[in-house]
């Protein structure tokens, strides 16, 4: 693909971007119109305005922003890795792992970056047990890592409604609410941000050699491609970019299944396009998934994850009525 052709869609969903973020600001509880919000960037707003946007909403903004990133790229990833379109970060238990330590932290009466230490912990622990588990003798094979992470991921979920049932009744709504994702509790997005600028500019690079892993082992091997070491990096990198992800955000689902989908039936599948666009057109459907999750029955909110559910079932099912599953 030309160049000139793998930028024009990134401008044009860079410019989606800031304008999903430019409505998420304005809508929420309090209503806000543009004349006041660029009252507040040149300083001139009331104090409320100025905490309102500065101290409530821009650090949520960002954090939906690259929480949808992060997940919409390690969906593309896993879906290369694993030469299967139904492929989604949550499958190989990724989100599980973090979901029980987080679990395990709220019991216990901690918050804030202790408990955000603790979902990373248990992401990663996951990835090994789904890694280590999955090798065997020799490399793992797609089907086998599949597998492992259905396994690992259906043991999570049991221990998950373990502890609910064991739970203080005064906790459950908070865990129920970190299960279905929320970003009320977002303490920082620059940890997302964080992860997800720095592989973004790693993974562009390696584009090529992702088209071509794409298409299988064997012929990639054939290309000269180091099939073993690109594999175990794709997996380590999409298993970060999940792990953060839900530390910032709770589980949140379909993101990272249904994006790719659509980005490649539009764009193709030159995952040197793909990955990027990715990172933006997640970052906008969580965004304004969140805002509607805020505004929908403002004062209260909604989890962000029954939103993402809400607009990604109906989504999937559709490409596969359609049989467009790419």
């Amino acid at each position: 693909m030309p160049r000139r052709d793998l930028f024009s869609p990134l401008i044009l969903l860079s410019l989606l971007s800031v304008f999903c973020m430019v409505v998420s600001i304005t809508q929420g509880s309090v209503q806000l119109s543009l004349g006041q919000i660029l009252d507040v960037l040149q300083g001139q707003g009331t104090q409320l305005n100025q905490i309102l946007v500065w101290e409530l909403r821009v650090p949520r903004i960002m954090a939906a922003f690259a929480t949808g990133g992060l997940l919409a790229v390690a969906g593309a990833l896993m879906q290369i890795l694993l030469r299967n379109p139904l492929a989604d970060p949550y499958v190989l238990g990724i989100s599980g792992g973090a979901s029980v330590a987080a679990l395990l932290a709220i019991l216990a009466g901690v918050t804030g970056i202790v408990l955000s230490s603790a979902a990373f912990f248990g992401a990663a622990l996951s990835t090994i047990l789904v890694f280590g588990l999955a090798q065997g003798d020799g490399r793992p094979s797609p089907m086998r890592l599949l597998l492992t992470g259905v396994v690992i991921a259906s043991g999570w979920g049991a221990f998950i409604t373990l502890m609910l049932a064991l739970a203080p009744p005064q906790k459950i709504p908070g865990m129920l609410f970190w299960l279905m994702g929320d970003l009320s509790y977002a303490q920082s997005p620059w940890l997302a941000w964080a992860a997800l600028i720095p592989v973004c500019l790693v993974l562009i690079p390696l584009g090529r050699s992702l088209n071509v892993l794409a298409r299988g082992p064997l012929q990639a091997a054939a290309l000269g491609l180091n099939v073993k070491h690109l594999e175990r990096f794709v997996f380590v990198i999409a298993s970060l970019l999940t792990a953060v992800a839900v530390t910032t955000a709770g589980s949140i689902g379909f993101v990272g299944l249904v994006v790719p989908h659509i980005l490649r039936l539009i764009l193709g599948n030159d995952q040197r396009l793909i990955l990027p666009a990715c990172a933006l057109a997640g970052g906008c459907l969580v965004t304004l998934a969140d805002t509607v999750a805020r505004t929908v029955i403002a004062p209260e909110q909604l989890p962000v994850g029954v939103i993402t559910a809400l607009l990604g079932v109906p989504t999937f099912l559709y490409l596969l009525r359609r049989g467009r599953v790419a």
